[in-house]
């Protein structure tokens, strides 16, 4: 009985400790990675690599995917990509997605992915700064060649507001990439 004990006590030892290494392993590999749609988003992948395992993100990496963006996303960078989830997609007015996801609406998907897209690595502390310098307000050129511009909602909620007057709030920030940071909206911008 006493080895019986002794064996279960050990197996439950050299699991924990399985355990416990695992974690400090899974910690030690990703220490600043951040959960997007139920997966850890690793720095030391890409734009793309990370959005492809967020659940959150299946319709934008579709529309990506369909503008071609894809190898763009994947380059060198920096860039700073505010990625609206998919529930940001379903609340635009009925068969939008659907259209611009038609190969002869292209050119407009593009227009309106990179209208999401700043480069450099515009991370949270950097956009907070931006406002504060612009006393309340700062304008940021996208990839597309529109403006975004940041206003603060509070003391640490900073919201987007597109080219139509649209407001969009950063639910994550700082989701560190290996070719730049991505910011997680609830809302899909709009150039004009």
């Amino acid at each position: 009985m006493k080895k019986q004990l002794f064996s279960f006590a050990f197996v439950a030892l050299l699991g924990a400790a399985s355990a416990t290494s695992a974690v400090a392993q899974q910690a030690q590999l990703s220490p600043t990675s951040v959960m997007v749609g139920g997966q850890a988003m690793l720095p030391s992948k890409n734009i793309v690599a990370n959005a492809v395992n967020s659940a959150d993100h299946t319709t934008l990496v579709a529309a990506v995917k369909a503008a071609g963006l894809v190898e763009t996303l994947q380059g060198k960078g920096p860039f700073t990509v505010f990625a609206p989830v998919n529930d940001a997609f379903e609340n635009l007015p009925a068969g939008t997605v659907e259209t611009l996801l038609k190969p002869e609406n292209k050119a407009t998907l593009t227009k309106v992915l990179t209208y999401h897209v700043v480069a450099g690595n515009m991370t949270a502390d950097k956009i907070m700064a931006a406002i504060k310098a612009g006393k309340g307000k700062a304008s940021f050129k996208t990839v597309s060649g529109g403006t975004l511009t940041a206003m603060m909602n509070g003391p640490k909620n900073v919201v987007l507001i597109d080219e139509a007057g649209n407001v969009a709030s950063i639910s994550t920030y700082d989701v560190l990439q290996s070719n730049g940071v991505i910011h997680v909206l609830d809302k899909v911008l709009m150039p004009k």
